[in-house]
């Protein structure tokens, strides 16, 4: 990233940001890196977005000012370089909903609350026709990752062709069950680390919306899912439950043909979830994602105990070793 430095220095010239104090937040899982810049008690975010490190900034502005049609809150661009994958960016502040929930937990229901009416209102909009399609072969594609990297880490060895087409052939049964009507935006990384509290805005505007540039055009559960299921914080029982409700009490959507689809949705995502943070560890040296596992592990087998990923379920049952702690050792490399 240095290398791009005389790059950031020159966007930052030609912006009149030259003189703006620097202070690096923290990275997450992409290629992509921030700044906060403060210039005379102005404060914006610097998004570096390097193309070498398979990153654009163009679909971030593409979805962001679509979620803007729709009343929501990404943040507002206040310049760019799509060129060199730089773009200047409003600043939320910090209050993020997953430290908010640690400092202020009598905020949660409240903050999970106006997350979930987000979605709501979101989804009484069909999908752009812009957007891609979350097809069967991208929940495919995705699930694989558990084959690639979670398995043969823990397992000590290559997945047999044999174990891999059965993967292939339950999960190929079991996602097409994920109904393709009625499709909307799917932000795909929906949860509360991605969420900024803004008190000071009025009604679902008070959710500020980050990292959504991976948008597709897909089913409504999933967003609630990721929501929900975080990967990253503990939700209970009573959060998940009271918040599924509310989403179905505020939709039109067939209660039962919802859980169905949340819960087949929760098996997809939470198995690529597992193999993307074994990669991160694997190959890309990020150890930390290796103790988000087991929480991950948890979603996933409540996930499976509904009866249509039951097939899915004897499979990651009888195949997959759950991430104890000798196991996690294995995706660090420690005898």
């Amino acid at each position: 990233m240095h290398l791009r430095e005389p790059l950031i220095k020159a966007f930052l010239e030609n912006i009149g940001w030259a003189a703006a104090q620097r202070d690096t937040l923290v990275a997450d899982a992409s290629g992509r890196t921030y700044e906060r810049l403060n210039l005379k008690s102005q404060n914006a975010i610097l998004m570096n977005a390097p193309y070498e490190a398979d990153e654009d900034v163009r679909p971030f502005i593409s979805v962001g000012n679509l979620l803007a049609d729709f009343g929501l809150s990404p943040p507002k661009i206040l310049n760019q370089d799509i060129k060199n994958g730089f773009l200047l960016l409003e600043d939320f502040g910090n209050d993020i909903f997953a430290d908010l929930c640690k400092s202020s937990p009598e905020l949660e229901i409240t903050m999970y609350d106006t997350a979930v009416s987000v979605l709501v209102n979101l989804h009484q909009n069909s999908a752009p026709d812009n957007l891609l399609p979350y097809t069967q072969d991208v929940y495919l594609r995705e699930a694989k990752l558990l084959i690639k990297w979670y398995m043969p880490a823990v397992i000590g060895k290559p997945v047999s062709d044999k174990i891999s087409q059965e993967f292939d052939n339950i999960t190929a049964e079991t996602f097409s069950k994920i109904s393709t009507e009625n499709q909307v935006l799917v932000m795909r990384d929906y949860h509360a680390e991605n969420l900024m509290w803004l008190p000071n805005r009025i009604g679902i505007k008070k959710v500020g919306l980050l990292d959504f540039q991976d948008a597709l055009a897909g089913h409504a559960a999933y967003d609630l899912v990721s929501l929900l299921e975080d990967a990253r914080r503990d939700t209970s029982s009573e959060l998940r439950k009271e918040m599924l409700k509310k989403y179905l009490s505020k939709s039109n959507r067939n209660p039962e043909n919802f859980i169905t689809a949340y819960s087949l949705l929760g098996a997809q995502r939470n198995i690529k979830i597992i193999g993307i943070f074994a990669r991160l560890a694997l190959r890309d040296k990020k150890a930390h994602y290796v103790d988000l596992i087991p929480r991950v592990w948890e979603h996933l087998m409540r996930d499976l105990q509904h009866p249509a990923c039951y097939k899915l379920m004897k499979w990651i049952t009888a195949n997959v070793p759950p991430p104890t702690l000798e196991v996690r050792k294995k995706l660090l490399n420690i005898s």
